[in-house]
């Protein structure tokens, strides 16, 4: 399933939200090249989380292969900057459309909920809880870790805790056939959080894998925990004041 848009309305622009998405932007056109080979090996060595790196599991100067013709030099004093610097960073058109489409459907209705600043304290908490898990599935690796999905993996679990019946419109592939289906938002994002569960446990028993299910699901998990302490109660009522619509 994969979300098209929700039918929960909320009250203010999501200022955050808006430059979050305009920073992740900015990263992919002026440190990442839009993509292109250079620009991706290049970030991904100097932005990019490396654990085996972060930790000082593997000796300054190792040199890691990306591809054909792709390293790149670890040096631990770099690294230590990366959990934060990685959020920002993607590994193809995709990841970063996907990514930010994910971000824009649910963070403008949990941002309504806290407020910008608490919002953005929120989303870098998540990111950071994602990176942390993902590196204690695999603290030696020297595979580069990008992506905002550790942070939006928060603010979905912040989503489902605060609008759990929220109308989620989602295309449905049925074989060649799409259709789209409405359906409550702890259903979507139940279903999206067992997907990664799943995705992932072929990791735990050593088996590689292109995709850091673990910081997606640590992300979610500490997105349901904090959105208690992190919402504002009168900014909550009036965003539900408002009116979503519920199945």
């Amino acid at each position: 399933m994969f979300p098209l848009r929700d039918e929960n309305p909320t009250v203010r622009t999501p200022v955050a939200t808006i430059t979050i998405i305009a920073l992740n932007a900015a990263s992919w056109v002026f440190l990442q090249g839009l993509g292109t080979t250079a620009g991706l090996v290049s970030s991904l060595c100097t932005f990019g989380l490396i654990p085996g790196d972060l930790l000082g599991h593997v000796p300054d100067g190792t040199v890691v292969a990306l591809g054909d013709q792709a390293q790149c030099v670890l040096s631990g004093s770099s690294a230590i900057w990366t959990p934060l610097t990685s959020m920002f960073m993607h590994g193809g058109w995709f990841h970063i459309l996907g990514n930010m489409w994910f971000l824009w459907i649910f963070g403008d209705n949990v941002e309504d909920a806290m407020g910008p600043v608490r919002y953005v304290i929120f989303y870098v908490l998540c990111g950071l809880a994602a990176a942390a898990a993902q590196v204690a599935t695999d603290p030696t690796s020297t595979i580069p870790m990008v992506g905002a999905s550790g942070a939006i993996g928060g603010v979905m679990g912040g989503y489902a805790r605060l609008y759990p019946r929220a109308r989620i419109e989602t295309l449905l592939p049925l074989g060649f056939y799409f259709t789209t289906i409405a359906v409550p938002a702890y259903f979507m994002l139940g279903y999206w959080f067992l997907i990664q569960i799943l995705g992932g446990l072929p990791a735990l028993a050593g088996a590689g894998g292109g995709v850091a299910f673990w910081a997606h699901v640590g992300g979610f998990l500490l997105g349901v925990i904090l959105v208690g302490p992190f919402r504002r109660s009168d900014l909550l009522a009036a965003h539900l004041a408002r009116g979503p619509r519920y199945v």
